[in-house]
């Protein structure tokens, strides 16, 4: 090796899996470049494993068209490179004139995808929403999965957490596919190597069923696949419930202890046969019910439920139905069981085997529309275009954008670019120009992950045993570019404002450093972060926790007959597909369901624009179809094709894929831009979002607009190709 190279160990954090990885940097007449990734074979849990992605970090980080300076809309309404102090004075002179003529709430922040992969971007967001007053805080949860937050208010929850996937005999996905996105749902495969521990798993014995309208990489694993309708999971997991409380193969002895409401679900569900959830999923009703034998067979493992179910009709009601069957058969870690993950970085709590009660959910402050509020801390992405539109209290009129792009990535395009225009203020913190950018005030260059110090934050929830990964920045910044947390601490400061964090006032801190934000932030962490830092990639077997037994006084249960639900699933049972809940849906007119996917070479819109992944994903979202559909439109690969719905139309690049269902449109969201017009489709693909609307179906409680399972209807596009 070169002398002038050094290898550091770090971090990917392309995606929130955090695989390890080391980092040859190359130092040429005191320049430093990154040049290669590998993963880190002797890791105790990765063992070397990285995806493309990650792989390709050195092309992001050295990138010719990434910013490296701050921009400034000027006269003229171009944008200019600017000093990043200076951005900043003059956006907190225009923030304070803001907040002087319509209130703190009218400033707002949106945190996306890539901000969540900075361990104290969101942490740093909350503490200046908090020192303003306001709390029009905005993250991407509430755009793809907000029911996984809203369900265990509904059912409850489990304070000893869900059976541990090392453990499991059984295990159920229903619409994710960790093999490409690493996440999985409660109890389920998890991105830390997956195809090895998924093959380890299936030596042991396991059995997996999968519920995907695809034969993904995790299906090609399954016993049973069960490729249904898009948007018909309630139905599917309706049947698969009757079979077991039919057959009583749900765990009874733990249902009498700990389980509400099997009556009220048993009646419920009872119209959901086999055979009619067989013709409505279009699946085989001797399948459902082996998946139902299966699954209440195994004696330890979960079902859990990704984003194509969460983003598509009642995902309320698919995330409700999964927790009530694992509920069902007992599926929780009991007295004595040592949990999976050590959740490290946030703050000590009891593990007891015991039930969480469901508690009141309509307590988040009110939204001004559609009788919607926010829950956990943040409001609802779906309001915020009409929240920016609509003058009077409560108005926004400035927002900060942080690792996002609403542009391509929010329902109802149209809507959302008027909105986005209309504001008084538009910040976006991103490496990247995009669609958002684009139309903004000001743009802050932000540091890369390799620029940074930083920690596992979101996959320290999620990882098989406590670990412990800090990472020191493993090169230095390039350019007038700024931490995400030093946009918010810079904006706190001049507005004299305090940031609170669970260390304190960070606002009182002069120059903090990373070090200095991470350790405010994780204060409450049951690991000091000197402890933390002092460990890099280790297990710390000492530190997991056990299950204790129940308190004698706990009376809590899950609910698996919550009125409001079962009310929905009476509901769901009435209509002949959940495209009916669709506002200007018409039986027979829209035959084709559109769902959303992941691509091997991309996160949403990060990472077509680098060579490595072009070459090899190409530049533009394919609309993946049955060779069957394509052959029965006259179509073949590399067409164009026009995707109508009921309130939108975009054109795609058709492709051939053997794995998607007929009937389905297999398109990654959050790609393309604002132009409308599609003409740019081969060279940067388009947004699936324009085919959505906020209003034409959404839930009543988390406001979640449909974008999977979208009905539409495809001919040969009438672009003129160029």
């Amino acid at each position: 090796m070169s002398p002038n190279v050094e290898t550091k160990h770090s971090f990917c954090r392309v995606c929130h899996a955090a695989c390890p990885i080391e980092v040859d940097v190359e130092t040429t007449d005191g320049v430093e470049r990154v040049t290669a990734i590998r993963g880190v074979q002797d890791d105790p849990l990765f063992e070397g494993y990285t995806c493309i992605k990650g792989r390709q970090l050195p092309d992001q980080m050295h990138h010719p068209d990434r910013l490296r300076t701050a921009f400034k809309r000027v006269e003229g309404g171009h944008l200019e490179e600017v000093a990043s102090s200076d951005a900043l004075d003059e956006i907190a002179e225009k923030l304070a004139a803001i907040i002087d003529e319509h209130g703190p709430q009218a400033v707002a922040s949106y945190t996306g995808t890539g901000g969540y992969q900075n361990c104290v971007a969101l942490e740093a967001a909350r503490a200046f929403h908090k020192g303003i007053g306001s709390r029009s805080v905005y993250t991407s949860v509430t755009i793809d999965q907000p029911a996984k937050s809203m369900v265990p208010a509904l059912i409850g929850w489990w304070e000893g957490g869900w059976d541990n996937f090392r453990d499991a005999d059984i295990s159920m996905a229903i619409g994710y596919n960790p093999m490409v996105s690493s996440y999985a749902a409660a109890g389920g495969l998890q991105g830390t190597n997956p195809f090895v521990t998924m093959r380890r798993a299936k030596e042991r014995g396991m059995k997996l069923i999968v519920v995907d309208p695809r034969k993904t990489e995790l299906a090609s694993f399954a016993d049973i696949h069960l490729q249904v309708k898009p948007g018909e999971d309630p139905a599917l997991l309706s049947a698969m419930i009757k079979v077991i409380l039919d057959e009583e193969l749900h765990d009874i002895e733990f249902c009498e202890d700990w389980v509400d409401g099997i009556e009220l679900l048993s009646k419920t569900v009872a119209p959901y046969t086999p055979e009619y959830a067989a013709e409505r999923c279009e699946v085989d009703a001797d399948d459902i019910v082996a998946a139902a034998r299966m699954f209440a067979g195994g004696t330890c493992g979960t079902a859990g439920a990704g984003t194509g179910p969460n983003m598509a009709p009642n995902s309320l009601l698919t995330e409700y139905l999964t927790i009530a069957l694992n509920a069902l058969c007992g599926r929780v870690n009991r007295e004595g069981d040592q949990v999976e993950s050590g959740t490290l970085l946030y703050p000590d709590t009891p593990k007891r085997a015991q039930a969480i009660p469901p508690m009141e959910i309509r307590t988040g402050p009110e939204h001004r529309f559609r009788n919607l509020r926010g829950y956990r801390g943040e409001m609802l992405c779906t309001v915020l275009a009409e929240e920016i539109l609509e003058p009077g209290k409560g108005q926004v009129r400035a927002l900060i954008v942080n690792g996002g792009n609403p542009a391509v990535a929010f329902p109802d395009q149209e809507l959302t670019m008027r909105a986005l225009r209309d504001l008084d203020l538009l910040v976006v913190v991103d490496h990247r120009m995009t669609a958002t950018a684009v139309e903004a005030d000001y743009v802050i260059a932000p540091t890369l992950s390799l620029e940074r110090a930083d920690v596992p934050h979101l996959m320290d929830r999620w990882l098989t045993q406590p670990y412990t990964h800090y990472t020191e920045a493993s090169i230095a910044p390039e350019g007038d570019v700024l931490n995400e947390w030093q946009v918010f601490y810079g904006l706190t400061r001049r507005l004299g404002v305090k940031m609170p964090m669970a260390g304190g006032d960070v606002a009182e801190l002069d120059n903090p450093t990373d070090q200095d934000v991470i350790d405010y932030a994780y204060a409450n962490a049951r690991i000091s972060m000197d402890d933390y830092r002092a460990a890099p990639r280790t297990i710390h077997p000492e530190r997991s926790y056990v299950v204790e037994a129940a308190d004698p006084e706990c009376t809590a249960k899950f609910d698996v007959g919550n009125e409001s639900m079962m009310t929905k699933l009476a509901e769901a049972r009435s209509q002949q597909t959940s495209a009916e809940l669709i506002e200007g849906y018409v039986a027979g007119e829209y035959p084709f369901r559109l769902v959303s996917r992941r691509l091997k070479t991309v996160l949403n819109s990060l990472g077509s624009e680098l060579p490595g992944l072009a070459a090899k994903g190409g530049t533009t979202n394919p609309a993946f179809m049955n060779p069957d559909d394509l052959d029965e439109l006259g179509l073949v690969d590399g067409d164009l094709i026009e995707i109508s719905s009921t309130v939108g139309v975009i054109n795609g690049v058709c492709e051939s894929a053997p794995d998607v269902k007929r009937g389905v449109i297999s398109m990654a969201h959050s790609w393309g831009d604002a132009s409308m017009e599609d003409d740019k489709v081969r060279d940067i693909g388009v947004p699936t979002s324009r085919l959505t609307s906020t209003t034409a179906c959404y839930d009543e409680y988390t406001g979640m607009a449909v974008l999977s399972a979208i009905p539409v209807k495809v001919r040969r596009s009438q672009l003129v190709d160029a």
